[in-house]
This record gives C-alpha cells, structure tokens and sequence, in this order.
C-alpha cells in the first residue's frame, strides 16, 4: 500500500494506492461505517462487504437526484447513525457523488472517504470535494465542496468493469494530459488501452499520476476561484448534452473537448486540434456526435459557469498549456454549430 496525504484549506485526504478492500477495517471501526454501493455492484462484492453496513441505490445517472439521497437520509435515521458514523462511497461517479452530498447534509456533516470502482472515479469523480446531484437534465446543479477523508484504491475491482467504461474513464485522463501534462499525452500516443488494461503496475502509474494531478489542481485552488476551473475542460459543452442525449459522462467530455479545441484553434492559434481527435478516437471516444446546436446553447446559459453575458470556457494554447476565458455565446455558437453537424 502506497500512502499520500494531500492537504487542503479545509481537510486533508489519504490517498491509499495499491490497496484493497480487505484492509477498509484497519482505517475505519466496520461498526460505525455505512456504505453506499449501487445494486450492480453489489452484485459483484456482496461476499467482500459481508459484514459491513450496506445502503443500496439503484445504479445510473438517473437516480443522481435528490429523491435518492432522501431515500438513504431515511436508512440512515432508521439504522441510528449519529454524528460520530463514516458514510463509504463504494462505486463509481454516481455513487461517490451522491455519498459525499449525503455525509455532508446528514447532521449537517459526518466523515466521508471513498472506494472507486471505476477509472473516471478514480481519476476525478471521486477527487476533489465535489459533492452533489443533477436536478432533471441539469448536471450537479445542487452540491457542496467538502473533503473525503480517504480514498482507497483496489485495481483488482476493475476486473469487473465493462469495456465501455474504461473508454469513459480515459476521457478524464486525456483532459488531465491536454490542460497540465504534455508528457501524459505523448504516452497516451505511444500506447494503447488494452497495454493498461494488461499491465497492472503501468495502469497504477497512471491512476496515481492522474489523481495526484487533480488533487494537486485542487490543493491550490480548493474553491474554483482560478486554476481548479480549467479541470472543466470540455465540460461546458459536455454538461449541455450529456444527460439530454443519455450519452456516457466520458463520451460528452470528449465531444467537449473537440468544440473547446476549435475553439482554440479559431481564437488562440491552437494548432493540434486534429491530434486530439486523433487520440481520442484511437481510444474508442467519439470526437463529434449529432445533436441540436441550438437547445445545447440554451442549457449552456444555465452552466454554473456562466457569469452574467460570458461563460468561462477552457480553452488550449498548446496541449499541457489551458486558460480560461470569459466567451459570449455568439463567440462559441458557431463551432458548437459546426461540430453538432445536422440535427435532425
């Protein structure tokens, strides 16, 4: 095991590389401890979580809401956590989202870590403090910035993760390369992702590579008031038509990324916007995707990041170089407008 404390304004998180489930009860008392997993999962580690409080949700974006955070606030009241109890986020994006959210409203604020299950959670999901829930289409439009305790990490629980879901996870990596780590993405060229999928200590390297980057980002800038904003790279858009088309949270990112590339490309010069499409093709994303310019625009006007006329928008200058930039929607609307090709 492979321990790294990262320090925030607020809280500090462990990080425990390399480890595995079986050691949870040597960090917290399996007593006071409720873990949130979602059914699917569970279905898969009922034999290793025997023994521990379990708070099952269904699994999927749609049940990101606040109907299911209410439903556990409920088990929660019924099996007598108090103050002193530690929730567990066992899962991906969705779990660990939610259980944040839920640990930071149940007696306004129990101890919190996670265990992601997938790549995307491991790399970002679950890194950071953001904690929340989508309201209808709207993407973590309600939430809270606080720090899990800990975050373990077990490689061998992505034995059972799907194919697909490994390609949603590198969307995040190739965003981590693009705005911070120029030589991440030359490796990400050299390789391929079934050489991850075989080599377990390259796979390790570069986990623990992305999420030390992200926890550092968010080390200097915990409350997004400057650096932190360029880890929504390719997220404006992203957010916009993720949950309208039902599309993976990896595969509307690297959409994301595209139209923030040719934005790049028309406003600072940025000159390998082909590459990026390139590299995110060669890892089974999509880099264009069909869909309506117009209703994408609207909802982009309801982004969190929006301030007042302008959005701050993540932008390249060369890949591992990003800045934010105030946009007005007439700026963006035509790339968005020629990469969503024709709707129909």
């Amino acid at each position: 095991m492979l321990k790294k404390i990262i320090k925030y304004s607020t809280d500090s998180t462990i990080f425990y590389f390399d480890s595995s489930i079986s050691e949870l009860s040597k960090i917290v008392d399996q007593t006071s401890t409720f873990i949130i997993t979602d059914d699917n999962l569970y279905h898969h580690y009922q034999k290793k979580l025997k023994g521990w409080n379990v708070l099952l949700i269904k699994a999927g974006e749609k049940y990101k809401n606040q109907n299911t955070v209410n439903e556990i606030i409920g088990q929660l009241i019924e099996k007598g956590a108090d103050r002193k109890s530690i929730i567990i986020g066992f899962g991906g994006g969705v779990v660990t989202d939610i259980a944040g959210y839920v640990a930071s409203v149940y007696m306004r604020g129990v101890s919190f870590g996670f265990i992601p299950t997938s790549i995307l959670a491991m790399v970002d999901a679950s890194i950071g403090g953001k904690n929340g829930v989508d309201v209808g289409i709207y993407k973590n439009m309600v939430g809270i910035i606080r720090q899990p305790k800990f975050l373990l990490y077990d490689y061998n629980v992505l034995k059972t993760l799907p194919n697909e879901e490994w390609v949603n996870g590198f969307a995040e990596i190739i965003k981590h390369a693009c705005i911070k780590d120029a030589a991440m993405f030359k490796l990400l060229e050299k390789q391929f992702l079934k050489d991850f999928q075989k080599d377990k200590l390259l796979l390790s390297k570069l986990i623990q590579r992305n999420a030390l980057l992200k926890a550092k980002v968010v080390q200097e800038d915990e409350f997004e008031q400057g650096n932190r904003k360029l880890l929504n790279f390719g997220h404006t858009l992203g957010h916009a038509i993720e949950n309208t088309y039902q599309l993976p949270h990896g595969h509307a990112v690297a959409i994301g990324m595209v139209g923030a590339a040719y934005l790049s490309k028309g406003l600072l010069g940025f000159s390998n916007a082909e590459k990026l499409v390139t590299i995110l093709e060669k890892y089974g994303l999509p880099a264009f995707y069909t869909f309506d310019a117009k209703d994408a625009l609207l909802k982009m006007l309801s982004d969190k990041k929006r301030v007042k006329n302008t959005i701050n928008y993540v932008l390249l200058k060369t890949i591992g170089d990003a800045v934010c930039r105030p946009l007005t929607i007439q700026e963006i609307q035509p790339v968005v407008e020629a990469i969503s090709k024709t709707f129909k």
